[in-house]
């Protein structure tokens, strides 16, 4: 018989590729994750690791194995999440993670909707980047992230987790008052992008909600950062639990029973700019790491350059207030500049380059009594991004 908590132990190594920072997740000593997995490699008569330079790596019995660690682990999750249901009701803590940006705009109000319908929920906020919180998620250290779309992100169809998408919403190019870019359209209208009239494409909370009891299609995990497949956000698509999405460059981004216009197009009329008119530019960004950083480096490649990001900073007022000083160009998320102050930039709207939100738990933990209502509230407060300033 396969102990479960060593299964556990052995994602955590695969996801973490170090016994030290599997333990430090697991909040156990490495003497102790060593002794579960060696413990484990006899119950199955396999050696399950090999060394990969100062980290493992799984063998081919530890891949078998672990693409079945998580079914088992997903099962274990709904069988919580069921009895759970049966028991107790609504009534527990449950631990967010999320980037500031999506806090403010859809996981705040939902806490304050959540606390009028569900009082019984206690939800704590704990602020992190899209690639922490979803390590934190499949770490068991919070139930919920809300991240952002990004090449290390696990893959739509990844088998450890269930994906809810929340919004989508384009960048913004951020430029020193005088450039020889700001010019390109008048400036007017480049600080009416900045007012975000029409500032996310919002999925419909019920067409996600209906797909979320089919979290996805099993599929073999490709190769990415520690433990994590790679996707790609340039992608003509985004597929979500039984949504497929068209491309939001273009002029809709379409769903099941749902058409949203393109943010951009119905907030001005000039030619805007293209990512290649910032080849050869200063940048200043979010670190390397924050998924924002990925996505600008990502559009950038497309556009045959690699930025030089001579300031980096994962604070987006910050970002601004460095382009206002003649620092360099930027790239914003079209929300994140709400809360910067724009009196020293000019704003303009670029095509192509997008943050995509989405929540995410374990497989197997969307249907927690404690969690269905909170992922319901998300998706109503990104629903509702939409039709706040229309």
């Amino acid at each position: 018989m396969i102990d479960t908590r060593r299964l556990r132990t052995l994602r955590a190594v695969a996801d973490h590729r170090t016994v030290t920072a599997a333990a430090a997740a697991l909040h156990l000593t490495p003497s102790a994750v060593s002794q579960q997995l060696v413990a484990l490699e006899h119950e199955v008569g396999h050696r399950l690791l090999e060394r990969d330079g100062r980290g493992v790596r799984l063998t081919s019995v530890g891949r078998i194995l672990l693409g079945h660690a998580n079914e088992v682990l997903a099962q274990l999750e709904r069988a919580g999440a069921d009895i759970a249901a049966y028991t107790t009701g609504t009534a527990g803590e449950v631990k967010v993670a999320s980037f500031a940006t999506a806090i403010g705009l859809v996981v705040a109000p939902a806490v304050g909707t959540l606390r009028d319908k569900e009082p019984g929920i206690q939800v704590r906020v704990l602020d992190a980047e899209g690639d922490q919180s979803l390590t934190m998620v499949l770490d068991g250290v919070v139930d919920v992230a809300v991240a952002v779309e990004y090449r290390g992100a696990p893959a739509e169809d990844d088998r450890r987790l269930s994906r809810i998408p929340l919004y989508s919403e384009p960048f913004d190019v951020v430029l020193p008052r005088g450039h020889a870019l700001a010019d390109r359209i008048p400036a007017d209208v480049g600080h009416a992008l900045a007012d975000a009239d029409h500032p996310a494409d919002a999925f419909s909370a019920t067409d996600a909600r209906n797909a979320l009891p089919a979290p996805g299609r099993p599929a073999t995990p490709a190769a990415g950062g520690p433990g994590l497949p790679i996707t790609d956000p340039a992608d003509d698509t985004w597929i979500g639990p039984g949504l497929s999405v068209a491309d939001p460059a273009g002029d809709t981004w379409s769903g099941p029973g749902l058409s949203v216009a393109d943010p951009v197009d119905d907030t001005w009329s000039g030619p805007g700019l293209s990512v290649a008119d910032l080849a050869g530019e200063t940048w200043i960004g979010p670190y390397p790491g924050n998924p924002c950083h990925d996505v600008i480096a990502l559009a950038c490649e497309h556009a045959g350059f690699t930025p030089e990001f001579a300031h980096s900073s994962d604070d987006f007022s910050a970002v601004v207030a460095l382009a206002a000083a003649g620092a360099g160009v930027a790239m914003v998320p079209r929300l994140a500049l709400r809360a910067a102050d724009l009196s020293g930039v000019v704003i303009r709207p670029v095509a192509g380059p997008e943050r995509r939100v989405f929540a995410a738990v374990r497989r197997g933990a969307e249907r927690h009594p404690l969690l269905v209502p909170l992922l319901d509230t998300l998706q109503d407060a990104a629903a509702a991004l939409r039709h706040t300033s229309a």
